[in-house]
């Protein structure tokens, strides 16, 4: 399959369960991540993905199939006070944000993360917002490369500690 047999939407809300938990399984998976029973929170958070869509500016956008079939997901959030993360990202302003990327095991390799990741700076940008704010952790290689490989750069300002993971922040400027 190639990038141009995938659909990026938002999310049904009868969809919401099923990538809440594609997420659940894809994060509790990652080597040097917290497990469920560490960040009960964390992963109850992610099972009820669909919630962020209560907030302003918020969208769940999924990757499908031409069949429907759910390969990924992305929360973005076009206001960076409903993004929710620690440190100082809620107070950024002119900013876009992302989080909780997750694309299906049987869909790593074929550009979804990449797709989701376009798509939401697609929408930063037709908001005439100028920078798009993530986080990531080094239990995120693959995803820490390709957002570098995309032009994010490491930001310092907006790392924080969640429990005891070290959370780091990257920064787009468009």
């Amino acid at each position: 399959m190639d990038a141009t047999q995938f659909i990026i939407r938002n999310a049904k809300p009868e969809e919401f369960e099923a990538i809440g938990k594609l997420m659940v399984a894809v994060y509790s998976q990652l080597e040097g991540f917290p497990k469920p029973l560490e960040q009960p929170a964390y992963y109850n958070l992610l099972l009820n993905i669909g919630d962020f869509t209560h907030k302003p500016s918020t969208e769940l956008l999924v990757a499908v199939t031409s069949e429907n079939v759910l390969l990924g997901g992305v929360v973005y959030f076009g206001d960076m006070q409903y993004y929710g993360s620690g440190g100082t990202a809620t107070q950024e302003k002119n900013a876009a944000g992302f989080r909780l990327l997750a694309v299906s095991p049987d869909a790593r390799g074929m550009g979804i993360g990449k797709l989701l990741t376009e798509a939401c700076i697609q929408k930063a940008k037709e908001s005439k917002l100028s920078q798009m704010i993530i986080h990531s952790t080094k239990a995120m290689q693959t995803a820490w490369k390709m957002y570098e490989n995309m032009g994010f750069k490491r930001a310092e300002d907006l790392d924080f500690l969640q429990g005891e993971l070290p959370v780091f922040g990257f920064r787009l400027y468009f």
